[in-house]
């Protein structure tokens, strides 16, 4: 017995996860006491505290404070099997409630931090195109066990649209967006439905479906934490989209935003074919931008692309124009340059970018790296009399494309 004692004792201390200890208890209960199956029941219910001895095995209440947490449950088994089980149940016990404790302590550690990377999300970002993949990325990594849907409500239609992930192709889900009324659970509290509501306006639907466990209440919880969380992005970005209609620079780089880079476009592609001058555009792409923000969190994101647009604004003329196209891209616009002038401007461009460290260790303190390093991809195009105003980028992003797709960190002329 004491031999068996020292096993559980070991197999107790290598168990680091719920399902490590339930498979390692699970392979020690059948070699030394011939069961067939082990499991650990917790659900949060009420639990009776004393054994029960069913025809087919035995369920073993485990305790904390002197309360009935949950049951080890335990089919077949020999006749040692009931003798050993009254002096390793206080053992497992101790060991169960370790792992929850710790593995709640590191979910409430993960929520927090989430929520606070939404919020700083809130702070410099306004586009929902933008934002809202981001913010889906995160809930998909705290929520492994969930399939996380983002509809939003179009104001014209009152239509709510998927908005995150990029397809739904389970039909009750989208049944219940369509007769949605209010926060409901489906399908046995596997599917939960919350209202994306901010300053009483509803603008939208989150929709979370269990692929394991029915849903907890403390992910019941955690769920409307982040729809109101979601519901404030989304209603900040709505009212935000009609002041933004009017401005002119992005606010976290102080370049041109898209709407009046793209006013800016037509104005010098007009004067380029009136005084038949050349025009080239430039549009690049920061290599790996993703695996920075999933590595080192969004605000050392932000603080790329401060300085690769600070880095930007150096390497150009003052008549030179420069644009946040969206996300990690940017557009230049280079007034009265050859191509071949642009093609220099912009292995410039890259090689310093690429020879650029970025202290990141004032908004990343925990962060294993205290300087990092990132590059440029770049696609040029020069204006042709017969191209549109639209083509100048579209174009120049085609050879962005192909800078990407060949390597990165390159430059690739795009020649018609």
């Amino acid at each position: 017995m004491i031999h068996k004692i020292e096993k559980l004792s070991k197999v107790l201390s290598e168990s680091y996860s719920e399902k490590s200890l339930i498979a390692s208890l699970g392979t020690f209960f059948e070699k030394n006491f011939d069961t067939e199956d082990f499991s650990i029941d917790i659900n949060n219910k009420t639990y009776l505290e004393f054994p029960i001895i069913e025809s087919d095995g035995i369920k073993y209440p485990i305790f904390k404070h002197k309360k009935s947490i949950g049951y080890l449950c335990i089919k077949g088994g020999n006749n040692e099997l009931k003798s050993f089980i009254k002096i390793a149940a206080p053992f497992i016990s101790l060991k169960v409630q370790n792992i929850i404790l710790s593995e709640k302590m590191q979910k409430n550690i993960n929520f927090h931090e989430t929520m606070k990377n939404i919020a700083k999300i809130i702070e410099t970002q306004y586009e929902l195109n933008y934002v809202i993949p981001i913010i889906g990325e995160m809930i998909d990594k705290f929520f492994e066990d969930y399939l996380v849907y983002i509809f939003i409500k179009d104001e014209a239609t009152g239509v709510n649209a998927l908005a995150w992930p990029m397809a739904c192709r389970d039909t009750k889900i989208l049944e219940i967006v369509e007769n949605f009324k209010s926060k409901e659970f489906t399908d046995n509290k596997m599917t939960l439905a919350l209202p994306l509501k901010s300053e009483g306006k509803e603008v939208g639907i989150l929709v979370a479906k269990s692929t394991n466990e029915p849903i907890t209440e403390k992910d019941d919880d955690y769920l409307t934490q982040l729809s109101s969380q979601i519901a404030t992005t989304i209603n900040r970005a709505n009212v935000y989209a009609e002041i933004l209609k009017h401005a002119t620079l992005d606010a976290l780089t102080g370049f041109y935003n898209r709407r009046q880079l793209e006013e800016r476009i037509k104005q010098e592609v007009s004067n380029a074919k009136r005084q038949k001058a050349p025009l080239c555009g430039i549009m690049t792409d920061i290599d790996f931008f993703k695996g920075v923000n999933d590595t080192y969190g969004h605000a050392v994101g932000d603080l790329v692309l401060k300085t690769i647009a600070k880095v930007i604004r150096g390497q150009l003329r003052e008549y030179d124009i420069a644009g946040r196209y969206g996300g990690e891209e940017f557009s230049i616009l280079l007034p009265f340059t050859k191509i071949e002038e642009a093609k220099m401007v912009a292995e410039r461009l890259r090689k310093t970018i690429e020879n650029k460290t970025i202290d990141i260790s004032k908004v990343n303190p925990e962060a294993d790296v205290k300087e990092i390093s990132v590059t440029l991809s770049l696609g040029i195009y020069e204006i042709k009399d017969t191209d549109k105003d639209e083509d100048l980028l579209i174009k120049a992003d085609k050879a962005l494309y192909q800078a990407k797709n060949t390597g990165r960190n390159k430059v690739v002329v795009q020649n018609d």
